[in-house]
Order: C-alpha cells, then sequence, then structure tokens
C-alpha cells in the first residue's frame, strides 16, 4: 500500500464520500466512486481488491447513513432490484439551510472557536476546509468571545490501526491493563467493530484466547497495537456494532448508581443527560447507569464536592479513595 493511502483516517474517507454525492446530481455509480474519491482512489491504485474495496464502500454507506446522512440509491428503472449499475448520491435539499436563516457575526465566530477546538492531528485538510467556507461568507467577526479555547481529540492512539485492521479483516494483538492488575496482558482478537458509548471508544471483538466475544476500553490499551497478517471471515463484520452496543447497554442497565448532585454545577449539567427516572420509595438524588466501575468513579472523583454517590456502596468506596489519593498528592491529611 502507498504511503498517501496508508495515511488516509477512516473519517477523512467518510468526509470526502459525502462531498462527492452531495457534489451530483445524476448520482455517482460505484465504479466511479472508487476509482476517483480519495480515500477509495489511492487503495485501489496500490493493489487493494475491488472485492474489498465495494465491501468498505458498503459500510461506510451504512456508517453514514447511521449518523443520519440521508444517502438515496438510483437503481434501473426498469428493474428497480438490479444495482449493478446504480447511482447514489446525497439529496442537497435535505442537507440545504432554508433561504431565510442567516448567521450573526456572534454567530460565525462561535462557529470559528467551534471548529478550532478540534486538534489538528484530529482535522483532516477535507475537515478544515469547511472552516474556510465559513470564514468565506464575508461576514465580519466581532471580537474573540473568549480568550481561549480548548483543545479535543477525536479518538484514542489505537483508533487508526483498530479501523484499518477492521477494514481489512485482519487479526491484532495488544496489550490491555484492567484495573487491579499490575501487569497487563496480551490480547489477541478478531476487531469487529469500534463504538463510543458513553463518550468512550471501545472495540469490540473476539478474544482468540478466552474463546468469546469481548469488548475493550480503548484507553486501557497499552503500547501499540499489532495487525497480524492472519485474516478472519469478513461476514463476522456483520451487525457486530449493533451487538456491542447492545451488550454495553446491558451491563449499564444492570448496574445504576443513586448521586446527589449539586443543581447548576457542572456535574448536574453532564449527569442529568444520562439519568433515568428514580423509583418512587428514593426521596431525592438521580439514577445514573454506568459500565465500568472504575471509569466512572474517576469520573465523579473529578467533580469533587458538587456529586455524593449515595449507592453502590463499591462505588462510593472507589469515589473516596481516589478523592483521598487526590489530598495526600497535594500535601494534606486524610
Amino acid at each position: 500500500m502507498s504511503a498517501t493511502a496508508s495515511r488516509s483516517a477512516p473519517e477523512e474517507r467518510l468526509v470526502n464520500l459525502v462531498v462527492a454525492l452531495m457534489a451530483t446530481e445524476q448520482g455517482l455509480t460505484k465504479d466511479t466512486i472508487l476509482s476517483s474519491v480519495t480515500g477509495y482512489r489511492e487503495q485501489l491504485e496500490a493493489g487493494a481488491s475491488k472485492d474489498a474495496l465495494e465491501k468498505m464502500f458498503e459500510r461506510d454507506k451504512e456508517n453514514l447513513r447511521g449518523l443520519g446522512v440521508p444517502i438515496e440509491t438510483i437503481g434501473n428503472r426498469a428493474d428497480p432490484d438490479d444495482l449493478r449499475e446504480a447511482r447514489y448520491r446525497v439529496p442537497t435539499a435535505e442537507y440545504a439551510l432554508p433561504d431565510d436563516i442567516v448567521f450573526s457575526p456572534a454567530e460565525v465566530a462561535l462557529l470559528n472557536i467551534a471548529g478550532g477546538v478540534w486538534g489538528s492531528e484530529s482535522l483532516s485538510a477535507d475537515a478544515r476546509s469547511g472552516l474556510r467556507k465559513i470564514r468565506a461568507l464575508g461576514i465580519a467577526v466581532d471580537e474573540p468571545i473568549i480568550g481561549y479555547a480548548p483543545r479535543i481529540r477525536v479518538r484514542d492512539a489505537s483508533f487508526p490501526t483498530l479501523q484499518r485492521a477492521i477494514e481489512q479483516n485482519r487479526v491484532v494483538t495488544f496489550t490491555y491493563l484492567r484495573p487491579g492488575e499490575a501487569q497487563p496482558r496480551e490480547r489477541r482478537i478478531r476487531p469487529l467493530a469500534l463504538v463510543e458509548y458513553e463518550a468512550r471508544w471501545h472495540v469490540y471483538g473476539f478474544d482468540l484466547n478466552m474463546d468469546a466475544d469481548r469488548t475493550f476500553l480503548l484507553s486501557r490499551i497499552v503500547g501499540d497495537v499489532t495487525v497480524r497478517r492472519e485474516k478472519f471471515a469478513p461476514e463476522l463484520l456483520e451487525g457486530a456494532g449493533e451487538r456491542a452496543v447492545a451488550g454495553l447497554r446491558a451491563v449499564a442497565a444492570r448496574q445504576r448508581a443513586l448521586l446527589e448532585v449539586h443543581p447548576g454545577t457542572e456535574a448536574s449539567l453532564r449527569l442529568a443527560r444520562r439519568a433515568q427516572e428514580a423509583p418512587q420509595d428514593v426521596p431525592q438524588g438521580i439514577v445514573v447507569p454506568y459500565v465500568d466501575l472504575h471509569v466512572f468513579a474517576d469520573e465523579l472523583a473529578s467533580y469533587g464536592p458538587e456529586v455524593r454517590v449515595v449507592e453502590p456502596a463499591d462505588l462510593r468506596a472507589e469515589v473516596i479513595r481516589r478523592l483521598e489519593a487526590t489530598v495526600v498528592l497535594h500535601g494534606g491529611a486524610v
């Protein structure tokens, strides 16, 4: 594979695909897309098989539809089920803003700030062109609304390697450190899906050492992910993302925390969005489901006095342990 193809991140390919499908009224055939859209073209030129690229395109199409992008398939009018020469497009009418919507200078400034939040290593050239289009509206921007903007990375360091392994149907190995364990252990999995849940990325796959499906937090992967030559059947990818999310939701349904949160605080704003209706016998507080005890304890401890864990006891103990460690770290006495 060429250097250009290897550097092409999956999200860049998706952006390029959306731009191409919005730029055509008649629609583009699959062959045209694979041979001309950046992200597919480089891999085709580097020797990737057409079958593999077609499967990649189908997954990309479903991912975009899952994100709310209305991709339209235009088939043969005489035989609508014949998709060999089908054309694809994104109807611009469904994406265009109404004519009566205008941006004020302050709103344009906010859009620029929002775009500036993303770190340069996370924002592709195609995405950066979106900021240039905002600035090309010709609206004078007010003085800076705030003095600084935060920087955000869209993913963990292992994300690109895992995504490529999924696209290539290749087994990966990595070392994984679970809470409470002194040393990380090597995992060997067939990676089937990357899913975001509770603002954290997970990789779902089949653990070849444990002979079972497993879900791993990307933030607990230690070191680099190694892509092996061993391959697996692409059919295993079908429905993997849905299975992963369903499994995480099932875990969260079994683990719920009763919290007392000070109103108007950051904790209140963030936790209320995930809260469930409290049982009638609970006089006060909110109920928040969670997947991972230690990850949730980290989050709750970061809010300091804004939140108090009522139950369960093991979660409360983990939060207290973190708060006590913070006090000791800063020279205080517990």
